[in-house]
């Protein structure tokens, strides 16, 4: 995917070293853990939040079109809410993720991040981001 790095495992292991891991949740059947999301800490450049960055979501493929992945995404955006959460960005198909509520929002994407892909869904009636927003450095290959 274009939006897609492919080192989706090692981002996952570089926000546990930052312990930078907000929340992370499992789907499992039986005895086999077949889906994953994490969600971090994201950055407005105007000093406000907390806001928080959902991704990446993975699900075996012999599981995916279930609803696993919808599962963790609600599931998450639910206790990012009880967290006070002001939003929560993505890097995605617009297509998918604008079925729980996330908007494109171009204008205020990371510098490096493909802005057709950055999305937003505010979980606060008092959310206005100002200014671009940040991921994690561990999405980048820092700690």
């Amino acid at each position: 995917m274009p939006y897609a790095g492919g080192d989706e495992q090692d981002v996952i292991d570089r926000l546990r070293t930052a312990n930078a891991l907000t929340l992370s949740l499992v789907a499992v059947l039986g005895s086999e853990l077949v889906g994953h999301i994490a969600f971090s800490p994201a950055v407005a450049s105007d000093g406000s939040g907390p806001w928080f960055a959902l991704g990446p979501v993975s699900v075996l493929p012999e599981y995916q079109c279930r609803g696993i992945g919808s599962a963790l995404i609600e599931s998450g955006l639910a206790r990012l809410e009880k967290l006070n959460a002001l939003g929560c960005i993505l890097t995605g198909n617009p297509s998918y993720y604008k079925k729980f509520d996330f908007r494109l929002a171009p204008d205020i994407a990371p510098s490096n991040e493909p802005a057709e892909f950055f999305m937003l869904k505010i979980l606060s009636a008092e959310a206005f981001p100002g200014g671009r927003f940040a991921f994690h450095k561990a999405f980048y290959g820092g700690a």
